[in-house]
């Protein structure tokens, strides 16, 4: 597949969408750290220095390097175990990307989209880039989806929580749709190649392309979509080291974000099971799969305010949400916007 279709796409990206959806963020973002601090944190706040101590900050960094290296490492091995290698450098640029693009658009759909893009880039088939981002994040999902059942069942801080009684049915909606739509994905990926047809045959008739653009994108949407198909099973019967190294990163990248608020809790001196802590974080980044939100802004502030309103005091509970906020998702997204602008800077003066 020639890469020149396919490194024009990603420097044609909306930017004026991408900086709507930018300011929705924030908006969304703020309009939650206000609900939490007028509803759960009784309008107090105040900064705490034990934060910024030299024991909280060394590990506050520790765990910054786990939590970036593994989100790399995950998709690095997966991309082994499909017999594809990138450098940890590409990869590194790789994992901030994600979250910038992640984080701008609803449900986190764009994030694969520039992954894909970016692995393109260096060579690799849109078909097995595809199904990499989807392997990736259907083993998040596994791990996410096993547990939360289990912590909703016995973890005793979230009996009684009104906010999982207000949207169980919606849940389970979400959940129903989201796991069918992998199962069609993973097990039956040829259902997907008739609707594409259909799509492309309309913009056919509507004049909106050309019979030759037409006649190319079937083409390598079947080849693509069948390469999609065959990576699973490819990953599967690839090399066992990489295959279990991905299962494992992925672990150790959901326990180091589950992590972020147990160390800021310890760090301000309360005295929590870290099992607490971790099942809430599992249950919120549960509910924040589902949210429409660019990034679950506004929703995962409001989800955690919620679940950690009786752990902690009034005026530490806006600053643990700024907090680990900032280290999850506000770093990597200034990260990742400095370095997606060179990445398009850099495809438009190859284009040329």
């Amino acid at each position: 597949m020639t890469q020149t279709t396919s490194s024009d796409d990603m420097p044609r990206t909306p930017w004026r969408r991408l900086a709507v959806s930018g300011a929705l963020f924030i908006g969304l973002t703020a309009a939650g750290l206000y609900a939490v601090y007028h509803q759960f944190a009784g309008r107090s706040l105040s900064f705490d220095p034990r934060l910024t101590d030299p024991a909280s900050l060394a590990s506050v960094v520790a765990l910054l390097v786990v939590y970036f290296t593994a989100d790399g490492l995950r998709l690095h091995f997966t991309l082994k175990a499909l017999g594809h290698n990138l450098s940890f450098r590409a990869m590194a640029r790789l994992v901030f990307i994600n979250i910038f693009v992640s984080n701008v658009t609803p449900m986190a759909t764009g994030g694969g989209f520039a992954q894909i893009w970016y692995l393109q880039r260096r060579g690799i088939p849109l078909g097995r880039a595809s199904a990499a981002t989807t392997i990736r994040t259907v083993l998040a999902i596994t791990f996410i989806f096993t547990l939360t059942p289990v912590f909703l069942l016995t973890l005793k801080a979230l009996q009684h929580q009104p906010i999982l009684q207000d949207i169980d049915v919606a849940l389970s909606l979400f959940i129903a749709l989201y796991l069918g739509f992998f199962a069609v994905v993973l097990f039956r990926t040829h259902w997907l190649i008739a609707p594409l047809a259909h799509l492309l045959r309309g913009l056919r008739r509507l004049h909106l392309i050309s019979e030759a653009r037409h006649q190319r994108w079937h083409f390598r949407i079947k080849r693509e979509m069948l390469r999609f198909a065959d990576s699973f099973s490819d990953y599967l019967h690839g090399p066992r080291l990489s295959v279990v190294l991905s299962v494992v990163f992925t672990l150790v990248f959901l326990l180091s974000l589950f992590s972020f608020p147990a160390l800021l809790i310890h760090s301000l001196g309360y005295d929590v099971p870290y099992l607490t802590t971790l099942g809430l974080l599992v249950v919120t980044t549960f509910i924040m799969y589902f949210s429409p939100t660019p990034g679950a802004s506004g929703i995962s502030e409001g989800v955690f305010g919620s679940f950690f309103r009786d752990i902690l005091t009034p005026n530490h509970l806006i600053l643990v949400i700024i907090a680990w906020r900032l280290l999850t998702i506000y770093l990597g997204m200034a990260i990742g916007l400095v370095i997606l602008q060179r990445e398009l800077a850099r495809s438009r003066k190859d284009a040329r």
